[in-house]
């Protein structure tokens, strides 16, 4: 299968090519920058250039092969009600020159501010919500009864190298530049988490099996104590461990602030059997552990 991948040079997108290639797909990866070309190409990828905002360059990618997965999102809190706009207009985009090919169409959302508090599972329906512009899954899901066989693959904290590990990676730089690794209380809540090569396996799974309206949860932890994350960002940095109070971690946090002291932990029960994926790799916490992780 020739299949159009979005964010192709990202942390979770290069090992997403890297899986497709290695199961003997054709894989043509969207890049935005020659960088990011130059990558591609080494590791065996066809090139289309464009970005998520280049909508006739995303029909082309999405019309010239026999299926999508959207990967890609930029990823600056700051604006994240502008980038979830950008981002459901480049589904749409996609979706539309798929609809009636009943070709596969994944998208990328996560599992986490959906029902905070609960451990989330993929029969839950993410309603939408104007504390949460990113819409990926709604906007991605919709293409399903228009003859797309419609996907999407929530993600949780992604861990596997390169100093990075999801939202934990905006934490260590709060950390870093506050001189304190914070979190909200006792810092009982959990966090899913999930190791880039397992997520990988998974998008494959996905557009091989996946069924159309299918929803699959990439979790490995399904709820690692945010207690255990700021203690290995606290030995990384040689900073103290502190708890802080709910309201004041909007001067901590900045823009990330909606998601401390949440609850978001979530299951991949229906994940593995549905699609016969096991979760194989290191664990969050052991993973980002090793010295010098964050310093990759």
């Amino acid at each position: 299968m020739r299949v159009f991948v979005t964010g192709a040079t990202g942390f979770v997108g290069t090992a997403v090519v890297r899986e497709l290639l290695g199961a003997g797909h054709q894989v043509l990866g969207l890049a935005r920058t020659d960088r990011g070309a130059a990558v591609l190409s080494t590791i065996g990828a066809d090139v289309h250039r464009g970005d998520l905002e280049d909508l006739d360059s995303l029909r082309r990618g999405a019309k010239e092969t026999d299926g999508t997965i959207h990967c890609a999102f930029i990823h600056d809190f700051s604006k994240f009600a502008e980038n979830g706009q950008i981002d459901k207009r480049a589904i749409e985009a996609m979706g539309d020159v798929l609809v009636g090919t009943n070709k596969p169409f994944i998208v990328t959302s996560g599992t986490g501010l959906i029902a905070p508090g609960v451990v989330i599972t993929e029969d839950m329906r993410r309603e939408a919500s104007a504390h949460v512009p990113r819409v990926s899954e709604q906007a991605g899901l919709a293409y399903a009864p228009r003859g797309v066989r419609a996907m999407a693959i929530r993600l949780p904290q992604v861990h596997g190298g390169e100093g990075k590990a999801g939202l934990i990676t905006y934490l260590l730089e709060s950390a870093r530049a506050k001189g304190a690794a914070a979190l909200v209380g006792d810092g009982s809540e959990r966090w899913a988490a999930a190791h880039r090569l397992d997520v990988a396996r998974l998008y494959r799974l996905a557009l091989e099996k996946g069924t159309t309206d299918g929803i699959y949860h990439a979790v490995g932890d399904e709820g690692v104590p945010m207690l255990q994350v700021m203690e290995v960002i606290g030995r990384a940095l040689n900073v103290p461990v502190v708890s802080i109070k709910k309201e004041e971690a909007g001067d901590y946090y900045g823009p990330l602030a909606m998601f401390a002291g949440l609850d978001m932990p979530a299951s991949s029960t229906l994940t593995q059997q549905r699609l016969g994926w096991k979760p194989t790799e290191i664990g969050l916490i052991a993973d980002i552990g090793q010295p010098g992780y964050f310093a990759s």
